[in-house]
């Protein structure tokens, strides 16, 4: 979490993602059409990573529902509901809430009332 959007913050999360992930070759990364996704040096880091770009239409939240509908839980399940003094109080409550409950624990009528975690568990277990 950071006071601006930039896009170092975006590709430091990108290689976070790739060193705990390890996804193969040909991922897709879905974003919308801001400047830190559109950027040469993020651009860059995907190419670098063999990562395929794909960018929502311009002014059509729709192609990034997904992304779209859980901020919306994010918001409307903890951060409207909590006054945080600081941002450090803010970063720790919500890093808490997406990998220890929302992750984890919180069942998704999309994934047939999994949680994100067991979902990826059983569709691993599954194609093995």
């Amino acid at each position: 979490m950071s006071n601006r959007m930039t896009s170092q913050l975006v590709i430091d999360s990108l290689e976070y993602a790739i060193a705990d992930r390890k996804p193969e070759v040909g991922l897709i990364f879905h974003s919308d059409r801001g400047s830190q996704y559109s950027s040469v040096e993020f651009r860059r880091s995907l190419k670098r990573n063999r990562i395929i770009q794909s960018m929502s239409g311009k002014g059509n939240c729709y192609d990034n529902a997904v992304a779209e509908s859980f901020f919306h839980t994010l918001k409307t399940e903890l951060v409207y509901w909590i006054k945080y003094k600081t941002r450090k109080e803010a970063r720790s409550s919500i890093f808490e809430y997406i990998e220890c409950f929302y992750n984890r624990r919180r069942r998704h009528s999309y994934l047939n009332y999994f949680s994100p975690s067991n979902f990826e568990f059983f569709y691993l277990k599954k194609v093995a």
